[in-house]
């Protein structure tokens, strides 16, 4: 098979890297790829963005299958223009995206289905929305309606920073025509996980969990950021808990797509809050997680391929996953600044050394080849994995490869796991 991956981040990068495993490739291409893929996939000059350029290549390269990694061109409906042209591709349509492209939808979808999830209200109007503030314990979530880049959620301590956050999003509109509409909801407590869902439209097969770390800092401090770091599994989901997380969230929800005639084909995320009442959702997405992807899918043993088809062409009832029973932690290196302003250019080094170490893997994202040198050319630069018996021993072999790195400004966090480890430290007295 000839296979079209398209994005350029660590997430489209662990794809291709896992693609490439698969007895049914014969060759990868990515478009527009980043500075580490060389070796397994051909990078080409086109953005994720250009659906009619992305398929006239697919159509006169007899690409078999495409793979989307981002969510803007899902939402904005690429699937459905390769459809059009009887090009195969691997995820939702523009419809069935709306489940990341607009909360509203989401929480209604949810509404209606009886998905657990945060008490919420959507508002057009400033007044309104203000007024229902009012009423509101704090803290509260206000979130932007549409795709605002991981920016359009605010978790506001107090009402003056709720108000501020409105008004920012109706009034100013600081995020465009994703702020048309605003959804203001409780805040839930408890520990966020990632659970994702491989699905064909009526049938799905869960993906092991994950937990992101949004922070930029240690100890969750700082601004939020695309992800700092992930591993998998999460030992706070405790015997029984994917099997309620699939029963009272992911069933309804495909079930409820494909009743309306949207059925949902692609991979589905749910961001979920594991409350004192059980799991409550966050937020859906309609792709892979980044970072979740680099901690879930080296753990992966099976043909990704093969699952990714057998979703396209609506047999998921024929296949299966297997799972590597070992730990897998990812630790993000990023550039000074980040996710605010920051330089680019900067060579990076240590790269063959980490290549020696075992059981540990580097999935680019922002770099780009300057020549012979290899320079960063983002915010979020690589992804340091590592696998071990236990996560304390892949987290001990993703900080020292992370050590080995060098990149002027790097930064990253000491503490990614560090909630996991103390939670088996609690269980084990």
């Amino acid at each position: 098979m000839r296979i079209l991956v398209l994005g350029s981040g660590g997430r489209e990068h662990a794809l291709v890297w896992k693609l490439s495993q698969s007895r049914l490739v014969k060759k990868i291409f990515v478009a527009p790829g980043n500075g580490g893929m060389g070796d397994l996939a051909e990078s080409l000059p086109l953005q994720a963005d250009k659906p009619v350029e992305l398929a006239d290549f697919a159509s006169a390269s007899r690409i078999d299958l495409t793979v989307v990694g981002p969510e803007a061109p899902l939402v904005f409906g690429i699937v459905d223009y390769f459809k059009s042209r009887g090009l195969k591709i691997f995820g939702p349509t523009k419809a069935a995206a709306r489940l990341e492209g607009s909360k509203v939808f989401a929480k209604q979808i949810m509404e209606r289905t009886g998905v657990p999830t945060a008490r919420f209200q959507a508002f057009r109007e400033l007044k309104e929305a203000l007024r229902y503030l009012e009423k509101l314990p704090v803290p509260m979530v206000v979130k932007a309606d549409g795709l605002a880049a991981g920016k359009g959620v605010i978790v506001a301590q107090t009402r003056e920073e709720a108000v501020k956050a409105v008004t920012a999003i109706l009034r100013d509109r600081v995020f465009g025509e994703a702020g048309s509409q605003v959804v203001i909801e409780e805040c839930l407590s408890g520990e966020e996980v990632s659970v994702l869902a491989v699905s064909d439209g009526s049938r799905f097969l869960l993906l092991e969990s994950a937990q992101d770390h949004k922070r930029v800092f240690d100890a969750d401090q700082g601004p939020n950021t695309g992800g700092m770091g992930a591993y998998s599994p999460v030992p706070m989901l405790e015997p029984g808990g994917m099997e309620q997380i699939r029963k009272k969230i992911f069933e309804p929800v495909i079930r409820g797509m494909a009743q309306q005639g949207t059925p949902f084909t692609g991979i589905l995320y749910a961001g979920l809050m594991l409350t004192a009442e059980g799991p409550k959702v966050l937020e859906f997405n309609v792709r892979l997680g980044d970072p979740e992807a680099q901690a879930v899918l080296p753990r992966l043993k099976g043909d990704l391929v093969e699952l990714l088809v057998a979703a396209v062409e609506g047999r998921l009832n024929r296949a299966s996953t297997i799972w590597d029973s070992r730990a897998c932690a990812c630790v993000v290196l990023a550039s000074a600044g980040y996710p605010g302003k920051y330089d680019v250019g900067r060579v990076i080094a240590g790269l063959n050394q980490v290549a020696d170490l075992p059981d540990t893997l580097v999935f680019h994202a922002g770099t780009k080849r300057d020549g012979a040198r290899l320079v960063t050319s983002g915010g979020r630069i690589l992804n340091v994995v590592g696998l071990g018996l236990t996560l304390e021993q892949a987290l001990e072999k993703c900080y020292r490869a992370a050590d080995l790195i060098q990149f002027e400004g790097k930064q990253f966090r000491r503490d990614i796991g560090a909630r996991a480890l103390k939670y088996k430290t609690l269980m084990s007295r």
